[in-house]
């Protein structure tokens, strides 16, 4: 039995799933630790992060398209490379995703209770893992809903720094300069911090058994939902660096709820801050249905416990894999830092697509097979990047991944196979 549909089944629809996904992650909280890591350069890092994303993103369609089923880089790294690779993206995709949870909840208490952020984090995980336990998903409506939320903010936040440069004075056009706090490492970090916010195009790729036409559906969604995400991220960025400078951008707790008030829009403060709040609770809501949902593909394969694999009966969703998701993400909310909950997704995410890339490369010419220059990019790419994060997030990653490797060879050694006992 397959977990009930949690979208849409149009090509629209799942462009909307992809949309919520990345607009509420990487609006709100990724522009301020990529400012810290590229100055004035932090544009060029936008644009660094879009090209590896769009490698990633066109190798992921082609692979959806040959392979139409739930689980995204995990079933494409088995099929491809073989049971370890698909074992280890899908590690990688779980546990880059769980910090990916928890950074989407920090969002949401940075900017609705800053001094209560671990707190709120925890409570909104808590409730959105007992609203999917039931069955009641993020439909198309209200994804569409939140989206339309999340745009109307953020045009918001545009007009008022847009009405500051022109009118008040309050913007030196110099924020905009390139200048020597720009450096190529600080500017693949920032490319690395930012692949964080692009990466939820992998929620439409897992969407392979919830769609109609899936090899139609996902290769057509996911290119639309990165490059209407890019045109939103450059020009709220612009609009941020033009405000606040990258120095002030960097050091924000509530980067565009803080953009409005320097424009000299401060009524628009508390507007930002529930936008903020809706787009990272449709964001969190999407990523607890795909780790789950990748959980569960992983568990019916039995590379991980198959009682994770289990339906529930009334409501049709796998409630074990969700219950163990909420748990784990609840845990993580309490205790870590935002900032470094997106540097460890980011690290673990770029594995996942690294492997993704790889086994794009081995498709054939009669299978859909991407220019050569897409899976080798993107392979590369991807490897710079994390590379190119903080020591801390390439360590913990690093650990994290060989761990996931090493209980794969530990079943092997075991029972002769990468099946569980």
């Amino acid at each position: 039995m397959s977990p009930a549909s949690c979208s849409g089944d149009s090509a629209a629809d799942a462009v909307v799933i992809g949309l919520g996904s990345m607009i509420g992650a990487g609006v709100f909280a990724a522009l301020a630790p990529a400012a810290g890591a590229a100055g004035s350069g932090l544009l060029v890092g936008l644009a660094v992060a879009a090209v590896v994303a769009y490698c990633n993103a066109t190798s992921s369609a082609r692979l959806a398209a040959r392979y139409p089923a739930s689980g995204g880089s995990y079933v494409y790294g088995r099929m491809r490379l073989g049971d370890f690779w698909g074992y280890l993206a899908g590690w990688g995709f779980v546990v880059g995703k769980t910090a990916s949870c928890a950074a989407m909840a920090l969002t949401v208490g940075s900017y609705v209770w800053p001094s209560q952020t671990h707190a709120v984090a925890v409570a909104a995980v808590l409730s959105l893992t007992a609203v999917t336990y039931v069955g009641v998903h993020k439909s198309a409506l209200m994804t569409r809903t939140i989206v339309a939320v999340v745009l109307a903010v953020l045009l918001a936040v545009v007009a008022a720094a847009a009405v500051a440069t022109f009118t008040t004075g309050r913007v030196d056009a110099g924020n905009l300069s390139i200048r020597a706090d720009a450096s190529i490492g600080g500017v693949l970090q920032a490319a690395s911090l930012l692949f964080f916010a692009f990466a939820g195009y992998a929620r439409i790729a897992t969407l392979g058994e919830e769609v109609r036409d899936p090899a139609r559906t996902i290769p057509r969604a996911i290119p639309i939902a990165l490059g209407i995400t890019l045109m939103v991220y450059a020009v709220v960025a612009l609009a941020a660096l033009a405000v606040l400078g990258a120095p002030g951008l960097a050091e924000a707790v509530a980067p565009l709820s803080e953009v409005v008030s320097s424009a000299g829009a401060p009524w628009l403060a508390p507007i930002v801050r529930g936008g903020a709040g809706v787009a990272a609770l449709g964001s969190l809501l999407a990523l607890i249905l795909g780790v789950s949902r990748t959980i569960f593909a992983m568990a019916r394969d039995r590379h991980l416990p198959h009682a994770l694999a289990a339906v529930h009966p009334r409501f049709k969703v796998p409630h074990r894999a969700e219950l163990l998701v909420g748990g784990v993400v609840a845990m993580v909310a309490a205790v870590v830092d935002l900032r470094d909950a997106i540097g460890f997704s980011s690290f673990a995410v770029l594995a996942y697509y690294a492997i993704a890339n790889a086994a794009a490369w081995t498709l054939t010419p009669a299978e859909g097979r991407p220019p050569r220059l897409i899976p080798i990019g993107g392979l590369a790419g991807c490897c710079i990047l994390a590379l190119a994060l903080p020591s801390s997030s390439v360590v913990v990653g690093a650990a994290v991944l060989a761990a996931g490797a090493g209980i794969y060879g530990l079943r092997r050694l075991v029972t002769g196979t990468s099946r569980p006992l």
